[in-house]
């Protein structure tokens, strides 16, 4: 009998040893960073696009997002999602944020809240630098083929100009705004409407030139984007970017691209 007793003592003793293990694999488990997803369409340099290995995501926005996150000790995971898709997958939760060159606009402001900006941006047109035709205006797209990313700011302001002026324009919306560089590039557009930052990194290029730039009314401001649920996280990032922008980091990364 005795010897049952000191068994069952022994039993119980690894038992609750082994119980302790566990536990303490499960908090080692825990130990690590929180993790980040981050949405990001990575076709629209220099924001965010494949590196020359074609699998592996560069630009601003994804520069950006790893810093937030080493600041705020998350590990970040982006998540390449298209840009026609990026605020439904938000939705879904397929991601904790959409950092993708996201402009804050009234009508997003309905449905999302966003963090402080990172950087201003304006409308502009782009043209092969040989074009015989080169709009110094948006009035003076008249009668041409003009390219845009569909559902972006570019899209929208083209869009409404056109119906506000009345003029006619021969529109071509794109999927990525690569694509629309592409097309003008091989002949088969006129022009390329696009935000002033995009541009910025085509132009460098002799092969293409600037012929207008907006500025007229207030510059675009890109932001994170998260849905109205997640103040909390919005207020993380916030500190985060203020501490970026202090300490030189923010500067560093756009300085890396432009």
């Amino acid at each position: 009998m005795k010897g049952a007793i000191k068994m069952k003592k022994i039993l119980s003793i690894l038992a609750a040893a082994a119980i302790a293990l566990t536990c303490a694999g499960c908090n080692n488990a825990g130990s690590g960073k929180k993790k980040l997803k981050v949405g990001s369409d990575v076709t629209y340099p220099p924001f965010e696009y494949m590196d020359t290995d074609g699998s592996t995501p560069i630009g601003i926005d994804i520069d950006l997002a790893k810093a937030l996150g080493e600041k705020m000790g998350y590990e970040v995971e982006i998540v390449n999602t298209s840009w026609d898709g990026i605020f439904s997958s938000l939705d879904k939760g397929d991601y904790d944020v959409a950092v993708s060159a996201i402009t804050i606009t009234a009508d997003r402001l309905e449905t999302y809240i966003f963090s402080d900006p990172y950087i201003e941006n304006w409308q502009s047109i782009v043209v092969l630098a040989d074009a015989a035709k080169k709009p110094a205006s948006p009035e003076e797209l008249a009668g041409l083929k003009v390219g845009y990313l569909e559902e972006s700011t570019s899209d929208v302001y083209l869009t409404e100009f056109i119906a506000k002026n009345n003029i006619s324009v021969e529109t071509f919306e794109y999927a990525t705004v690569m694509s629309a560089f592409d097309d003008l590039a091989a002949g088969r557009l006129d022009a390329v409407i696009a935000d002033s930052t995009v541009s910025a990194r085509y132009i460098a290029d002799s092969k293409y030139t600037q012929t207008w730039l907006q500025t007229e009314g207030e510059p675009e401001l890109f932001a994170v984007c998260l849905t109205k649920d997640k103040t909390e996280l919005r207020d993380e990032i916030n500190k985060a970017l203020k501490a970026l922008k202090d300490d030189g980091t923010l500067d560093k990364i756009l300085n890396t691209y432009f």
